[in-house]
């Protein structure tokens, strides 16, 4: 056990002073990613700053039609509020659809935001892995690389994918991120901020030292939208996935109006799919419309040894989703 300094926050303020610009300390909050990170021996803080007191646990709806998510609001809270469930039925069904009851109701949906990849080589403390150790090497190019490892957006030196599904439902929906650092506040748009791993896969993120998630606002629900989001997976629950897709669409009649899609599972970051959404809008909802989509979703996307049946089975992630939506 390595020590480290404790200290508690009454405010975001006193939150961002105790932290620091220094990327040895960490924030505190469910604590479902980094109590385990610490205790594999893979994140050493030297400063905890715990966070849970802050006001950051409401839910609102702003005059705009956008809905502002505190940070500190459990994926639990979330999935099970009304609102969200009703405007936003994909981000709901991707909340629950991930880990376990136990693990929602400690999770945040800012620590959801900061999740880090399930790469067994970045985890195990030992294989080269350029997120731990840049300049070492990605152990997963060469290896076992299945289940958590990407198609799209990889690079040389990291192929390992992001690991959450609210992210996924969150890049189709659209949304901005606010946080506050030494500098103040400032607002990063959701499909910027997880970074992609390039020549630098150990940086994951666009916040600057220092910086704390304070919320997430999505953006205004579609009007007369449909969503949902499909997870597909070795098993049916407590599992990451393999592919998912999320899908909101508007129809009119049988011709599609607007298309979201999102996919998870098969990407270095949540994916947004844009050519494909240009792909289905004013199309017939037809099977034949949404094949093409599916493949021009992928067309960018590199197999490794062991995960080439991302490609067919993302592919069906989105073909699926959109004939459950226009059904």
């Amino acid at each position: 056990m390595h020590n480290f300094d404790y200290a508690r926050a009454d405010s975001t303020r006193q939150a961002v002073s105790s932290h620091g610009p220094d990327k040895q300390a960490a924030y505190l909050a469910g604590g479902t990613t980094l109590l385990d990170l610490v205790k594999i021996d893979i994140m050493r803080p030297e400063q905890v700053v715990d966070i849970n007191r802050l006001d950051l646990k409401r839910i609102e709806t702003l005059n705009d039609g956008r809905t502002r998510i505190g940070a500190l609001v459990t994926n639990t809270a979330l999935a099970r509020d009304e609102r969200i469930a009703s405007d936003y039925a994909v981000l709901s069904e991707a909340l629950l659809s991930g880990a376990t009851t136990q693990l929602r109701n400690k999770a945040t949906t800012a620590g959801n935001v900061m999740q880090r990849v399930r790469c067994p080589y970045f985890r195990d403390g030992v294989s080269n892995c350029n997120k731990r150790e840049p300049g070492s090497g990605c152990a997963a190019i060469e290896g076992h690389n299945r289940s958590v490892h990407a198609v799209l957006g990889t690079s040389e030196h990291c192929i390992a994918t992001h690991p959450s599904d609210m992210c996924v439902a969150m890049a189709a929906i659209g949304a901005t991120i606010t946080v506050e650092g030494p500098e103040g506040q400032r607002e990063i748009d959701f499909l910027d901020f997880h970074l992609l791993p390039g020549d630098t896969p150990e940086r994951e993120h666009a916040l600057k030292p220092g910086e704390l998630i304070t919320h997430v606002t999505l953006d205004a629900p579609l009007d007369n939208s449909r969503s949902h989001y499909l997870k597909l997976r070795d098993r049916a629950s407590y599992q990451f996935a393999l592919a998912s897709s999320a899908v909101i669409v508007t129809l009119e009649g049988d011709t599609i109006t607007d298309a979201r899609v999102a996919l998870g599972g098969v990407g270095t970051r949540p994916w947004r799919a844009h050519e494909a959404e240009a792909a289905l809008k004013g199309q017939k909802a037809t099977e034949a419309t949404f094949q093409k989509a599916a493949g021009i979703a992928f067309k960018s996307a590199t197999p490794y040894a062991h995960n080439a049946f991302k490609i067919p089975l993302g592919q069906q992630a989105i073909v699926r989703n959109l004939t459950t939506l226009t059904a």
